[in-house]
Parts: structure tokens; sequence; C-alpha cells
């Protein structure tokens, strides 16, 4: 193994346990070329996105979605980044604007509900929030919390299970 590959699989690690600082400083001491590897940014997207960077993190995910067009990864990040920024709009965009692929993953059909809850559309948020119940449940609890949509809580506590 090289130093190059120790430091990213410590970095993935340490983006796994939230320590973002310790994760960045392992990636700084690449060589450039590096940086540009999907995993790397991948990483380093984490990382940002973990410290709250959200326009730097955003730039990242954009540059994933460039180089991962049919990826789901760097769309669902680039609209988090843009919903943290105030851009919420943007972020439906985004994701609708996305590769087949993201249709297949629970966080698409939660993240659009929690995105349509905050622009006001409450029933097709519901209709989204409830696609994403159904192919994953453990999101029905996260949801109690969400505060993306306080607006809801009544109508989510009153859908059964």
């Amino acid at each position: 193994m090289t130093e190059s590959e120790r430091r990213i699989i410590a970095a993935q690690g340490y983006v796994e346990l939230g320590l973002y600082e310790e994760a960045h400083e392992e990636l700084s001491p690449l060589p450039a070329g590096l940086h540009d590897r999907v995993d790397v940014i991948e990483i380093t997207l984490l990382c940002l996105m973990g410290r709250h960077h959200w326009s730097e993190a955003l730039t990242l995910a954009t540059k994933l979605c460039q180089q991962e067009p049919a990826e789901p990864g760097g769309y669902i990040h680039a609209a988090f980044c843009l919903h943290e920024l105030g851009r919420t709009a943007e972020a439906v965009d985004i994701l609708s604007r996305g590769p087949a692929t993201l249709r297949t993953k629970p966080v698409y059909y939660y993240n659009m509900g929690c995105y349509h809850a905050c622009l006001g559309h409450y029933d097709k948020s519901l209709v989204y929030l409830e696609r994403a119940f159904e192919m994953d449940g453990e999101l029905r609890q996260h949801a109690k919390k969400d505060r993306d949509l306080d607006c809801l809580r009544a109508r989510l506590e009153s859908h059964p299970a």
C-alpha cells in the first residue's frame, strides 16, 4: 500500500467517524493529481459538508456531477448544499434533472419531500415522503426530528407507520 492510498483510506475512516478536520489533514499532502480522483473528491466534499462549508462543497459536488453524470451522489450532495444555502428551488431543480439512478434511492424521495415542504408544496411533499418511507421505513423516524418538516409535523404523525 502506498502512502497516498493509506492517506485516502484513513481519511475515509475519519469521515465515517465525523472527524472532518482529521480527514482533511490526511488528504492535504496528497499530490495535486490525486485531488481529482472521484474518491478523493467525495471525501473532501463530505469534509466540507461536515464543517458546513456549503459554497465550497457545492463547487465540489458540481464537479462530481460532471465527472460522474450517471451517479446519484453528486446530485444529492449538490442539492443539499443548495438547500443549506437557502436556494431550495434550485435544489429541487438539480434533483429533478439528475440521472434516473436517483429514483432508486430513498434519500432522493426524502430530500425532495423536505425541499417541497420548505417551499410550501405540502401535498407534493407528502407524496415524496410516503415513497421514501415505503423504500426505507427508518426514514419515518428521522422525519420526526427533521426541522425541515416541522410545517408537516401534525400531518406526518397522523399517517400510519
